[in-house]
């Protein structure tokens, strides 16, 4: 009996190693998504505060006196363009509609990969909920699900004699826990407001 526990326990320490693999493969991707996001918001940033750059204050006298001064048929047209050539504003709304597309299909892989982080948390601790490891903290506690309880548990009530050296299964959940409740709020934070304000064109060109 005691054999059939050990290697039940030993069979559930690795598939949760396994999980954690692939746990710790979906977070080098959020963070190269991340990486990959940051490149083209700073793009999007720079073609909006182009188009965005205010037109000459015709009502400024200096300013008129000095175009009257240098006065010429291509220098009014310019002037009336609002001092931007034409060739740099449509490159400029190439860019700005392409990295919008980019941050917004960046966005949904990103939701897509918590989701996968979420799910793999729950295999965890469907995992360790499977066996019969000697750890009153496991026992009766519906893991599955409600992992933030059970990482407030386990720091409240977790083995007092802790060897990172030799982590159990519990250990490598509650790693995972940690992670992923760090990855979560720094998403919430950057993501998951009502309409990013660096995807909302029109209130960001009218706040200039």
């Amino acid at each position: 009996m005691e054999d059939k526990e050990q290697r039940q326990n030993l069979e559930s320490k690795e598939k949760i190693i396994q999980i954690f693999s692939d746990f710790m493969t979906r977070i080098t991707m959020f963070e190269e998504l991340v990486d990959v996001g940051s490149k083209l918001l700073v793009g999007f940033q720079q073609a909006l505060g182009f188009l965005g750059r205010p037109r000459i204050d015709k009502t400024s006298e200096l300013a008129m006196r000095i175009i009257k001064a240098q006065e010429t048929k291509r220098l009014n047209a310019y002037v009336e363009a609002g001092c931007v050539k034409t060739d740099d504003s449509i490159q400029n709304l190439n860019k700005l509609n392409t990295c919008h597309l980019g941050l917004q299909d960046h966005i949904n892989k990103a939701r897509g990969v918590v989701g996968e982080l979420e799910c793999l948390l729950d295999d965890a601790a469907g995992a360790i909920q499977s066996t019969n490891e000697n750890w009153p903290l496991l026992q009766d506690e519906h893991v599955n699900g409600n992992m933030d309880s059970f990482l407030a548990k386990y720091e409240k009530e977790g083995k007092p004699s802790l060897d990172l050296s030799k982590p159990e299964g519990t250990d490598y959940a509650a790693m995972m826990a940690v992670v992923y409740s760090m990855l979560k709020q720094e998403y919430i934070m950057q993501v998951c407001s009502p309409t990013p304000h660096y995807l909302n064109m029109r209130s960001a060109c009218s706040s200039r």
